[in-house]
C-alpha cells in the first residue's frame, strides 16, 4: 500500500494561496515574454538588448521558483504554471521595452494586491516574504523607464542611434546585474 501524506497544517489563508499561485503563473509568463523579446532582439542584431533580456528571463524564472518554494514551505500547494501564448514579432526595439514596462507594471499591481490581501488576512509571514518583491518591482519599473528614456535622449532615427541605444541597454543591464548581485550577498 502506498504511503500517503496528509497536507501539512498551514496558517496560509486559502485566498492568499490562490493569489500566490496566480503570481507563479505571472512570473513564469514574464520569463517567457523576456525570452521572446530576447530572441527577437538577437535576430534583429540588438546584441546587448538580447543579453539583457535573456538575463531577465532567467531572473523572472527565479522569481517564479521563489514563490513556488515559499508556497510549499508554508504548507500550501504550489501549482505549475500553465503554458500561455506569447508574442514573437515586434515593430521596434522601443516597442519591446514599452511592453517590458507595461508588463512590469502589471506584475507590480499583482504583487501589491497580494500584499494588501496578506495585510487584511493578518498573514504577516507572507507579507514579510513579499517585501523583497515590492522593492524588486520598483527597480524593474525604474530600469524599464531608464531604457525608454535612452530612446528619447539618443534618438532612434539612425543606425548609429540604434547602436548607441543597444549599447546603453547593455550598460544599464550590467549596472543592474551588479547591484542585484550585491543584494544577494
Amino acid at each position: 500500500m502506498p504511503i500517503t501524506k496528509k497536507r501539512l497544517q498551514t496558517s496560509l489563508n486559502p485566498e492568499v494561496e490562490k493569489m500566490l499561485n496566480q503570481q507563479v503563473q505571472l512570473e513564469d509568463q514574464s520569463s517567457q515574454y523576456y525570452l521572446s523579446f530576447a530572441s527577437w532582439c538577437e535576430r534583429e542584431g540588438y546584441v546587448k538588448a538580447a543579453e539583457f533580456l535573456y538575463e531577465h528571463a532567467e531572473e523572472e524564472r527565479q522569481h517564479m521558483l521563489k514563490f513556488f518554494k515559499f508556497i510549499n514551505a508554508v504548507g500550501g500547494h504550489a501549482l505549475a504554471a500553465e503554458i500561455t501564448p506569447v508574442p514573437y514579432e515586434f515593430e521596434s526595439l522601443r516597442q519591446v521595452f514599452e511592453l517590458v514596462l507595461e508588463h512590469e507594471i502589471k506584475v507590480t499591481k499583482a504583487i501589491n494586491e497580494i500584499v494588501d490581501c496578506c495585510f487584511q488576512a493578518k498573514d504577516f509571514s507572507t507579507f514579510q516574504f513579499l517585501q523583497w518583491f515590492v522593492a524588486e518591482q520598483r527597480e524593474e519599473e525604474e530600469t524599464a523607464r531608464t531604457i525608454l528614456d535612452a530612446f528619447d535622449i539618443i534618438g532612434e532615427d539612425s543606425p548609429q542611434g540604434m547602436w548607441m541605444i543597444d549599447q546603453e541597454i547593455g550598460r544599464i543591464g550590467a549596472e543592474g546585474i551588479d547591484s542585484d548581485m550585491g543584494d544577494q550577498a
